[in-house]
């Protein structure tokens, strides 16, 4: 029966941050630099306390690997956590180290929807129902959703949103032009009251700044200019 007696502690070639553990002559696992710094050669270590240090250390790596997940943008919770869990990392690791991001302050779903919509509405405005949607994709809770949304400005999103498609259909007539944007702004999950006053002022700010903008013709104005609900 093999007593647990660390025999050696090597720096490792590759990664000068891990250490090998060898236990009775025979490599054991490897730990971060600063917790194989807590141990020293000669050392019996049971076996509560092996499982410990390697527990310990899955975490440390976790966190490492979530960190650099987050480098690119911020991140949800459970966006972290179906990562590393695509790691086929232990659910009690994950929980170990979604805990710690939490304490570092790498993650807050708050902050997270906050960002994402702020982002949206910078780069791709959308209505509170698409936002909605998204987040509850990211699995943010329904509370920091609607914290982030209480005064989220609906109207002005849809016009910045429709603003978008205004120098392409430049040369449209009215009709096309209320179909075209009507339809754009329903995909964006606006409701037809929102998108219709959008496209009415669209047209006025146009028709004064530009007037050479539509192409005359005979047109049916009406309700059917918007092609949803």
């Amino acid at each position: 029966m093999s007593a647990n007696i660390i025999t050696a502690l090597e720096v490792q070639k590759r990664n000068k941050e891990r250490v090998n553990v060898f236990i009775d002559g025979e490599f054991a696992f490897g730990l971060s630099l600063i917790e194989a710094a807590k141990l020293r050669k000669g050392q019996i270590l049971s076996e509560a306390e092996i499982e410990a240090l390697q527990n310990a250390d899955a975490v440390i790596q976790a966190v490492d690997r979530a960190v650099r997940f987050l480098s690119y943008r911020p991140r949800s919770i459970q966006e972290v956590r179906r990562n590393l869990a695509k790691k086929n990392m232990p659910d009690a690791v994950i929980d170990q180290t979604i805990e710690r991001l939490i304490n570092l302050g790498y993650v807050d779903d708050r902050a997270f929807a906050r960002f994402w919509v702020e982002n949206r509405q910078e780069f791709k405005p959308r209505s509170p129902k698409a936002l909605r949607y998204e987040l509850r994709q990211k699995g943010v809770a329904e509370s920091d959703i609607a914290a982030v949304l209480h005064d989220f400005d609906s109207d002005d999103a849809a016009y910045r949103a429709a603003q978008s498609r205004v120098t392409r259909l430049r040369g449209s007539t009215r009709r096309v032009f209320r179909k075209k944007v009507g339809a754009f702004l329903a995909r964006r999950g606006f409701a037809y009251g929102t998108a219709h006053a959008v496209v009415e002022r669209l047209i006025e700010e146009i028709e004064t700044d530009e007037p050479d903008y539509f192409h005359e013709e005979v047109e049916e104005q009406g309700r059917d200019d918007y092609p949803f609900n």
